[in-house]
């Protein structure tokens, strides 16, 4: 239901780019409202996706865990009373600032651009959803540590109908202001769509199964959660993340008009891939956080590790595509209307240059989990962020410079790659302690295979007339080389089974596990067996070790304790 619901969330996303696109083209007007847009999407990354999230799962996680041991109270309501208010506070406090500085904040953004005053405009408007937006996030947080995410699932869904439907309605009257007021209307769908199952869910005092029921944690700082020591790490990560979008409109700003556009329109194709290979991450996240919580290690590493290299699995394949077949893909999504065939050709050119840094983008957003599941967040994953930030800077002044908009597309992808390198190469000593060197070399494996298959849909995208289906072939052309690579790879068992984790999800095999086998009905006895003699003699069956399990399957938090 997640995956559907967030490709539902992406198709209507690429609708809202379309009609953009369509209505406004790629000109000083969509240029102007890209930069107040600059609001929701710094917003998004900092209280839904990264920050927000990388706080509150863990503690909540942790006050779910209080509850099952019988703490006096209720540590889940205990958490929300102490946390809830002063963030909206706080929150609102920040958009009415964000709606008074609102020139000086463009001015900083983008100092070059051709009309500020509609960018204002637009930034004050759009400045309503940092509100909505932590209410949205604190919401998605608390639902997905109590293992519920079809609400969660449903944001963009909801955010993306508001915009698209403001625009029809207001177009006429507001122009591209009424992309900025859908922004507003958005934010409040947001919330709505999630509110009511918190509510019961905080009614109900619901506590976890056994199975998935973590030890207390010992630290006692749920109640401290929002003191900035224990915030900053975090923090300062999602603004180093998601301050790759500022550089690299401040960059653009001087460049010829469209230029705003055509990364903004190319970036938000590009990372399809990578938002769906993140959706295995936000559903695991809650899980490796509850691992941790019980003190097991084992549990958590197998699992960060089986969603690395299944994401990575993921966004090659919609990143070999991206490459092979770019301009078809915008001619198809985008030509019509304002937008026009040197605009594709702009736009095509950024995303197969976007589409090189998704591996990067994706190890980076799957790999800080590791980072910040545990109690207390460290400061790492920042530092890295900031190596990245730094080297996104000092490429993109001349990649502007000589090549425009796809020079800030190469510097991004170096910055971002950069990160995740760091990342996978810190990993093995924090929370989470991944094998760095099994997951770098599974990850080169993935890459070659889809080079090679980029250039299977390459000769397939131009060797066909038709645009959709000449996209059609690329992709099944990538899809079937990709694959038959990795069957061939010498190592390819090692790669995680999605049909076997999904069958491990049903009811037949939770039963079939359930069911003791002939072992575990026999009297426990797992070191020796008495012999003829009455002395110890070795078990003739030793049950299998941890080690032994399958990095493909899913692991419960109980293995090694059944009864």
């Amino acid at each position: 239901m997640t995956a559907a619901l967030t490709a539902v969330g992406a198709v209507l996303g690429l609708v809202r780019d379309q009609i953009l696109a369509g209505y406004f083209g790629a000109g000083a007007a969509t240029d102007a409202f890209l930069v107040a847009w600059t609001v929701p999407e710094f917003a998004s990354t900092l209280l839904i996706e990264d920050a927000m999230a990388l706080i509150l799962v863990p503690a909540f996680s942790r006050a779910l865990a209080r509850r099952g041991d019988g703490a006096l109270g209720d540590p889940v309501r205990a958490l929300v009373r102490g946390t809830l208010p002063r963030l909206t506070l706080t929150v609102g406090l920040a958009a009415v600032l964000l709606v008074v500085a609102a020139p000086l904040l463009v001015t900083a953004l983008a100092p070059g651009l051709p009309d500020p005053a509609l960018a204002v405009d637009c930034t004050r408007l759009t400045a309503t959803c940092v509100l909505s937006f932590a209410l949205v996030g604190y919401c998605s947080a608390a639902l997905r540590a109590h293992g519920r995410f079809l609400p969660p699932a449903m944001i963009y869904t909801a955010y993306n109908v508001g915009i698209i439907g403001t625009i029809l309605v207001l177009r006429e009257p507001w122009g591209v202001r009424s992309a900025a007021v859908g922004v507003a209307v958005g934010g409040v769908l947001m919330v709505l769509v999630q509110a009511p199952s918190l509510v019961r869910e905080l009614r109900s005092g619901a506590v976890p199964p056994p199975r998935l029921r973590p030890r207390a944690s010992r630290g006692g700082q749920d109640g401290r959660i929002l003191v900035l020591g224990l915030i900053a790490p975090v923090v300062a990560f999602s603004l180093c993340r998601q301050s790759q979008t500022l550089i690299e409109r401040f960059l653009a700003s001087p460049l010829p008009a469209g230029a705003i556009s055509h990364l903004n329109y190319a970036q938000k194709v590009a990372q399809m891939p990578m938002i769906l290979s993140l959706m295995l991450c936000t559903v695991s996240f809650p899980v490796v956080a509850r691992a941790l919580a019980a003190g097991d290690e084992e549990t958590a590493r197998h699992r960060v590790e089986r969603d690395l290299l299944l994401a990575a699995v993921v966004v090659l394949l919609g990143a070999a595509t991206v490459i092979a077949a770019a301009p078809r893909i915008v001619e198809i999504l985008f030509e019509r209307g304002e937008f026009g065939g040197a605009d594709t050709t702009a736009t095509a050119a950024v995303m197969r240059v976007y589409a090189l840094g998704l591996l990067g983008q994706t190890m980076v957003g799957a790999l800080v989990r590791c980072y910040f599941s545990a109690a207390r967040p460290l400061w790492y994953p920042a530092a890295a962020m900031g190596a990245g930030l730094v080297a996104t800077g000092v490429a993109g002044v001349p990649g502007a410079q000589y090549w425009g908009a796809v020079g800030i597309a190469a510097a991004n992808a170096l910055g971002i790659t950069l990160t995740a390198v760091l990342l996978l190469r810190g990993a093995h000593r924090q929370s989470v302690p991944v094998r760095a060197g099994r997951l770098g070399t599974g990850l080169l494996r993935l890459a070659a295979a889809g080079a090679a298959a980029t250039g299977a849909g390459w000769l397939c995208s131009v060797a066909i007339g038709p645009a959709v289906l000449a996209v059609t072939v690329a992709a099944l052309a990538v899809g079937g080389v990709f694959l038959l690579l990795l069957a061939c790879a010498p190592e390819a068992s090692g790669l995680p089974s999605l049909p076997r984790s999904a069958y491990r999800r049903t009811p037949h095999a939770r039963r079939h596990r359930a069911e003791p086998s002939a072992a575990e009905a026999a009297p426990a006895n797992p070191a020796w067996e008495p012999s003829s003699a009455g002395e110890p003699a070795p078990a003739k069956h030793p049950s299998p070790t941890r080690e032994g399990a399958p990095v493909g399957g899913d692991v419960p938090l109980d293995r090694g304790r059944r009864r």
